[in-house]
């Protein structure tokens, strides 16, 4: 039988990407449909750099498919990041396509090993990623990512420092040690200014944001001064915990900075005697959170000495354990996050048409 090109895009207007609101077509992924004999090639290009997400993309194409009897499917996927929004009265970092502010409202409950785990996750993926502490009374960073020295000047840029192939800019390079910074609030948003845009970060898709506990100085100057893409609330699972993110929610909200979703840390302990996971902190309170809100539970991440160690040692689980519980869970909020920023710029009016030819009236013998 003969099938129509114009049968094969309607039958992958069925498919979207894993998360994605929109199908592959409206949402101007499909590149083109080409055939060559029997063979069907599908090209994508998708808003994620995320292996599984493409594994998953591509064993639906081909279940999607199978009906039409082609000899073989093959999907050629290649990854672009989309600009996020602008946004009126800000300056967009140059060359940042999309900046995304890890936050908790409170201390303690593991942002920082979020937020350095979900950068180095998507550099391992060959995203383009930077990495900023603007955590400047406590900058963790530096040990977490096992950076140390002093950042070069190029001009009058300072050149970021990197690691795991991750930009990475904090306080911590240009205060080391134990001194403490004793800044009042006008002096903090002039920091965090510059780490904005005295900082040469090159091309990025991401800059992630490692913002301090609490709603204060850091989180408004960096609403204020740039287009935030989104917002990721780190939270365990107790009512403590809880409370605060709460009214970091409530700050994203009143700002207009949208919440991509919740991450729920250490929401419990696989004991290696029994196997069975002990909720320490309690359990639920990251899904009960999102549903208030109307946001999505990202992830839910295990408590492991394993991931401690790391942070400690200045290697993210990411790089020493990506196959074990606590990578795979990080894997998967990193791919869900990379979702959600793509459909907020796909919101844009902006966004370019892919041309897919003048093959769809043709038609191909199987």
């Amino acid at each position: 039988m003969r099938v129509q090109t114009e049968e094969i895009i309607n039958q992958l207007k069925n498919i979207k990407l894993p998360g994605m609101k929109r199908d592959i077509v409206a949402a101007k992924m499909l590149e083109g449909v080409e055939v060559a004999g029997d063979k069907l090639t599908v090209n994508l290009s998708i808003p994620t750099h995320s292996p599984l997400i493409k594994k998953q993309l591509e064993e639906e194409i081909g279940k999607a498919l199978q009906k039409f009897q082609i000899g073989s499917i093959n999907v050629d996927s290649k990854s672009s990041i989309p600009y996020g929004k602008g946004a009126e009265g800000k300056q967009s970092v140059p060359g940042v396509r999309n900046i995304i502010a890890v936050s908790s409202g409170k201390g303690g409950v593991g942002k920082s090993t979020v937020a350095v785990n979900l950068a180095v996750q998507l550099a391992q993926w060959g995203a383009k990623v930077g990495l900023l502490d603007t955590d400047v009374y406590g900058p963790n960073v530096p040990i977490m990512m096992g950076i140390a020295g002093e950042p070069q000047v190029k001009g009058e840029k300072l050149l970021p420092l990197e690691n795991y192939g991750v930009k990475v800019m904090s306080i911590g390079f240009l205060n080391p040690g134990d001194r403490p910074v004793v800044w009042r609030g006008p002096m903090l948003h002039t920091a965090v200014r510059q780490f904005l845009y005295d900082v040469l970060w090159g091309e990025l898709d991401y800059l992630i944001v490692d913002m301090p506990p609490g709603t204060g100085d850091a989180q408004l100057s960096l609403a204020q001064l740039v287009p935030v893409q989104g917002a990721v609330l780190v939270t365990t699972p107790q009512e403590v915990a809880m409370a605060d993110v709460r009214k970091a929610l409530n700050m994203f909200e009143q700002v207009h900075i949208p919440v991509l979703g919740i991450v729920e840390n250490m929401s419990y302990f696989v004991c290696t005697n029994c196997s069975q996971p002990h909720y320490i902190f309690g359990s639920g309170g990251g899904a009960e959170l999102a549903q208030r809100f109307q946001t999505q539970l990202l992830g839910r991440l295990p408590l492991a000495t394993n991931v401690r160690e790391g942070g400690d040692a200045g290697i993210p689980i990411i790089i020493s354990d990506s196959a074990g519980l606590q990578g795979q869970a990080f894997a998967e909020i990193a791919g869900r996050i990379s979702i959600e920023i793509a459909q907020g710029a796909m919101q844009s009016p902006g966004l370019p048409v892919i041309n897919l030819g003048d093959n769809r009236g043709d038609s191909f013998a199987v």
